[in-house]
């Protein structure tokens, strides 16, 4: 898969106004990295620091055995000369070009003849289903279509590594799901390292194949979309995935919770006594009660009382406060039977089997 490619190396620092990046890590050939981040978290600034348009206060960044920034070495290869792939977000395709002339655009700034650099952006509109459209003008196409072709602009010129900053962020929800599929089709046969922004989950797990979670400009965890999914490391991560995550110490075969409250986890062997911890619980592992119950096989047990309900989709969700507080999912016909409402005091269970505790980053 990966051919003649190789990685791209990254140990940037980026310093603006009061925000600071520090990011080190590669993307291996035919890997896709993806960059996973609440707004404000330097997933772009990232993007641009790779690609040579925001300059660094420290660092070096080398691609193919090319280093592109040595801030040391006083090296800084320009944008056009990194042999780069970039998609942005906003498609940045050039109006008064027709879409055969913007895909070619790379190529003929590389030295390629005009018919060359023709043949193979025909090529590419093929490859995208565009072929129809290729003397049409962007200000004619629709979304979906724009991202393509910026795409297609991407990979035409053979690029030694692919950067995409939020390739779906702009497209209704009907048209995000082809150009996702599309997308998919095309990064499986990219040979060369890719690196994906975004702040999607689902993108995130569909489209990577492993992640770098960024907050505050830092990197907060790293792993493969499953890993990161079963065992979040942050409050933020453990939100996108849809789970409940508390920090704690293990104590008497039990982690007592730092907001208050403990629970039993029969996951969490390589833990030792007094290990600071995470604890990790679907909200569908958890049952809530309006009555405390009489048995229950369930090792944890504790009280608390409704804050809100939310309808998601085929199930409702119950924010409860207690110790610990906590988000539960049920179905509508077990919201209407409990009669939940704001105040409706409550019991909620788990069973060790469904609870996950893990050492703490």
């Amino acid at each position: 898969m990966s051919g003649d490619y190789a990685a791209l190396d990254f140990d940037v620092s980026v310093e603006r106004e009061e925000f600071r990046l520090d990011v080190c890590d590669q993307a291996r050939p035919g890997e896709v990295l993806g960059v996973l981040g609440p707004n404000g978290a330097g997933k772009t600034t990232l993007l641009r620091a790779l690609a040579g348009l925001q300059p660094l206060r420290r660092g070096r960044i080398e691609l193919d055995g090319m280093v592109l920034t040595d801030v040391a070495a006083g090296i800084q290869i320009p944008p056009e000369r990194r042999e780069l792939g970039v998609v942005f977000q906003n498609y940045r395709l050039f109006p008064h070009l027709s879409l055969l002339d913007n895909v070619g655009f790379g190529l003929r700034s590389r030295g390629i003849s005009r018919s060359e650099s023709r043949l193979e952006a025909a090529n590419w509109l093929r490859r995208l289903d565009l072929a129809e459209y290729s003397e049409r003008r962007p200000g004619r196409l629709s979304g979906g279509q724009a991202q393509r072709v910026a795409l297609a602009r991407a990979l035409a010129c053979r690029p030694r590594a692919l950067l995409l900053d939020e390739p779906l962020a702009a497209l209704d929800a009907r048209t995000r799901l082809s150009v996702r599929a599309e997308l998919v089709r095309q990064l499986r046969a990219f040979p060369a390292p890719a690196l994906l922004i975004t702040h999607d989950p689902l993108e995130a797990m569909v489209l990577t194949d492993r992640l770098l979670v960024l907050e505050s400009g830092r990197v907060v965890q790293t792993g493969t979309p499953a890993e990161i999914a079963r065992r979040p490391a942050t409050n933020y991560i453990a939100r996108l995935v849809g789970l409940n995550l508390y920090r704690g110490r293990l104590e008497r075969g039990a982690v007592r919770l730092a907001g208050g409250g403990a629970l039993v986890a029969a996951a969490g062997h390589e833990l030792a006594s007094g290990a600071n911890c995470l604890v990790a619980v679907r909200p569908s592992a958890i049952t809530l009660h309006t009555e405390r119950p009489a048995a229950s096989s369930a090792r944890n047990l504790w009280s608390g009382t409704v804050r809100g309900l939310e309808p998601l989709l085929d199930r409702i969700r119950v924010e409860v406060a207690g110790e610990p507080g906590a988000l539960v999912d049920i179905t509508a016909a077990a919201a209407a039977e409990l009669q939940l409402s704001d105040g409706t005091p409550v019991w909620l269970s788990a069973k060790a089997t469904d609870i996950d505790a893990y050492p703490e980053p």
